[in-house]
Parts: C-alpha cells; sequence; structure tokens
C-alpha cells in the first residue's frame, strides 16, 4: 500500500484539535451553572446528576454505530455532521424551561459528540507515523482539560453577567465555525503509515468487527483501567465546582474560577509531559505507555483521598491539583493505546468501543450516583469518599496488571 497522507497534517490536526476543545466546553459548560440551574428550574442533586449525563446515553448508544461507518465511509462528513447537531445540542439548552426538554437537549448533545468523537482519533493516526502518533494525540487531547476548564471559566463568567441561558448560546458558536473549516480538509488513505502486514485486511463485516476488538487482551486491560478512571473523573469534573462551595463555603464564580484554572493548568501540563515521557519509554520498552498509564494512576490514589479528607481549604485545593495533574498524564497514550492495540482496519471501531464502554459503565451513572448519596446522606463530601477515590484504586490496578505483563501490548 502507498505511505500517502493528508497534505495538510498540522492544519488538520490544528483543526480536529479546536473542535475537541469546543467539545468538552459544551460538554462542561453544565455543571459549571449547577447552582444557578438547580435554583431556576428547581431540580434536585439526583435530578442534575442525570442532566449532567444525559448527553452520555445519547452518545454511548450510537457511538458503535459511529464508529462502524468510521472504518468504512469517508470520516470528514462524519466529523461534520457530529459537530453540527452537537452545536445545535448545546444552543438548544439555553432554551430549555424544564428538566424533560434539558434532556432532551443534551441527549442530542450526545449524538453529535459520538460521530465526532469516534472518528476524529482515527484520522489523526493516519496522518503521522508510529513513532510520532503519540505526540499527535497527545496534542489534540490536551484540547481535553482546556475545553473543561474554558467550559467553567466562561460559563461561569457569562453567567454572572448575562445569565446561565447565554452561556450555552456562545458556547455553542466556535464548533459551528470550525465545522466549516473541516469540509476544506483531505483525509489520508487509511493505515497508509503503518507498516505492520498483519494489518492489511478487510474489517470484519457487522457485529463481528467489534466482537473481534475483545481478542486483544491489552486492549481489554486498557478499556477496563479507563471505565474506572472514567467513573472517578466524570463524576469528579461534575461536582467539584459545587464540592467548593458546600464543603469550603466559596463562592459559585470563585469555586467555578478555581477548578476551570485548575483544570487547564494542569491537563496542559500534565498532558503533554505524559506525551513526552510515554514516547520516550515506548522507545526503550514495548510496555512503557502502560507504565505510564499505571503509575499515574497509582501516584493519584492518595491526593485523590485526601482532596476530599482534608478540613482545610488550601490542601483541598493541593490535593485536588496533584490528583488532577496525575491523572492527566495519561490523556495520550491511554488514547495511543487504545488505537494501536488492534489493526487500523478497527481503529474507529475500537474508540466507539472504548467510548461505550467508558460511559455505560464509568461517567454515566457515577455523577447521578453521587448525587443520590449526596441526597440520601445530606454530606456531598460523604458521597465522594464513598465512590470515586475507590474507583482510582481500581484504574491502578488493571493498569498495573498491563504494564506487568508486558506481551499483553503485542497484538499479534
Amino acid at each position: 500500500m502507498p505511505t500517502t497522507r493528508s497534505p495538510w497534517p498540522a492544519a488538520t490536526l490544528a483543526v480536529l484539535t479546536g473542535l475537541n476543545l469546543c467539545n468538552y466546553l459544551d460538554r462542561y459548560v453544565l455543571p459549571a451553572m449547577a447552582t444557578p440551574m438547580e435554583r431556576e428550574l428547581g431540580l434536585s442533586d439526583t435530578q442534575f446528576g442525570f442532566v449532567l449525563t444525559a448527553f452520555m446515553l445519547g452518545y454511548f448508544t450510537t457511538s458503535p454505530l459511529f464508529g462502524y461507518l468510521g472504518d468504512r465511509m469517508p470520516r470528514k462528513w462524519l466529523v461534520v455532521g457530529g459537530v453540527l447537531v452537537w452545536c445545535a445540542g448545546t444552543i438548544l439548552s439555553g432554551r430549555a424551561h424544564g428538566v424533560l426538554s434539558l434532556l432532551c437537549f443534551r441527549l442530542l448533545v450526545g449524538f453529535g459528540e459520538a460521530s465526532y468523537g469516534t472518528s476524529s482519533p482515527a484520522w489523526i493516526a493516519d496522518l503521522y507515523p508510529p513513532v510520532r502518533r503519540n505526540l499527535a494525540l497527545s496534542f489534540f487531547y490536551v484540547a481535553m482539560p482546556v475545553g473543561t476548564a474554558l467550559g467553567f471559566i466562561l460559563g461561569g463568567a457569562i453567567a454572572a453577567q448575562a445569565g446561565w441561558r447565554a452561556a450555552f448560546l456562545w458556547a455553542g458558536i466556535p464548533g459551528l465555525l470550525l465545522a466549516g473549516a473541516v469540509t476544506l480538509l483531505r483525509e489520508p488513505p487509511r493505515g497508509a503509515l503503518d507498516p505492520v502486514a498483519a494489518d492489511r485486511q478487510p474489517a470484519p463485516s457487522g457485529w463481528a468487527a467489534f466482537g473481534r476488538l475483545f481478542t486483544f487482551p491489552s486492549y481489554r486491560l486498557v478499556v477496563a483501567g479507563y471505565v474506572a478512571q472514567t467513573f472517578a473523573l466524570g463524576a469528579f469534573a461534575n461536582w467539584a465546582s459545587s464540592f467548593l462551595q458546600r464543603a469550603h463555603h466559596m463562592e459559585m464564580a470563585a469555586a467555578d474560577h478555581f477548578f476551570g484554572l485548575a483544570v487547564v493548568v494542569t491537563g496542559f501540563a500534565a498532558t503533554g509531559i505524559g506525551g513526552f515521557w510515554a514516547s520516550a519509554w515506548q522507545k526503550r520498552s514495548p510496555a512503557g505507555y502502560a507504565w505510564v498509564l499505571a503509575l499515574s494512576a497509582a501516584g493519584a490514589v492518595p491526593f485523590s483521598f485526601a482532596a476530599f479528607l482534608a478540613p482545610d481549604l488550601f490542601w483541598a485545593k493541593a490535593s485536588l491539583v496533584a490528583a488532577m495533574f496525575l491523572l492527566f498524564l495519561s490523556v495520550g497514550p491511554v488514547n495511543t493505546l487504545i488505537l494501536e492495540t488492534v489493526p487500523f482496519t478497527l481503529r474507529a471501531s475500537a474508540m466507539a468501543v472504548s467510548i461505550f464502554a467508558i460511559d455505560a459503565l464509568g461517567d454515566l451513572w457515577s455523577s447521578p450516583l453521587v448525587g443520590w448519596l449526596s441526597d440520601r446522606f445530606v454530606d456531598l463530601r460523604q458521597a465522594i469518599l464513598w465512590t470515586l477515590p475507590e474507583a482510582v484504586v481500581v484504574c491502578a490496578l488493571f493498569w498495573g496488571w498491563l504494564a506487568l505483563h508486558q506481551h499483553f501490548y503485542r497484538r499479534d
């Protein structure tokens, strides 16, 4: 197969990364405005917990379909269509007047994100050879903490000045502009830069494509640890600002600003450091990526407990920052492993199954669970302590298992 590639790899990576930033901005503008939205719409913590994860129901239920299509049809139009749908859902969220309409609009966000999220990483994987792929994907996923932070910072700031409804409008506009830029891009051939001959076989048809993924032990362990990490991070991101307000009596704007700033600084720094660290380690060991995953999760365990046990605001903040930094180290290599532990003909499907698993078993129900426990205990701190740090422990165990069994990394 010829080793042709997209004529604009850097431009393509920049546009898709910009969309990934908008993706997470649109996702996390919602929890930034929990307090005014609960007050105006009369929602309990349990109800708002379901609203927070409603988009994931649309996200994970349709991701297998879009993953299947992403391995068989032009990814550009799947990306463009997905962006248009999720931006529409974001803008319409600002028009909601009750829990039912809000749930419907957040589901729409999830449908759009599924189409974009399954195809974009596979597209990027075909832009760069294996030796540069992890760094490219790490750059792409730097947008995750930056977009999350902007969702909290801009959402909180706009809500304070113009109300929470205006925040959704302004969050949805940038993605629409970038969707136009995607139409100008060209895709490289699938697997053009992958020299492994064993990969050069057509993708299985039907459901067999998804079943084959689970024949790769390394893929199973990566996704299992990712499920546990996502369970913790999803609920943590959705409830952290409310925790700071309730447990440490911070004002909403101050809590949103601190958490947003902490996410962008730790996420930007740690994702970049983790990407370079993993690439350097991988050159010396076939389990280099896996060891970065295992050590980052294990290091985050004590800080994830301390963040919610510390009675002093300073130490709570310091522990939150440390835990986030360590967990963000894994962002690049975990997604690289998802794509590289399977044949290139199954990359979009691998990303889709990963999305399905981490949402269906992870953050789809972790935020509602924390909200339900908070209502039951009348104490958000206890609700978090009974759930999230333990999930980080489980994550460390799965990724440690992967790192200790280096032969599992092999696809063949």
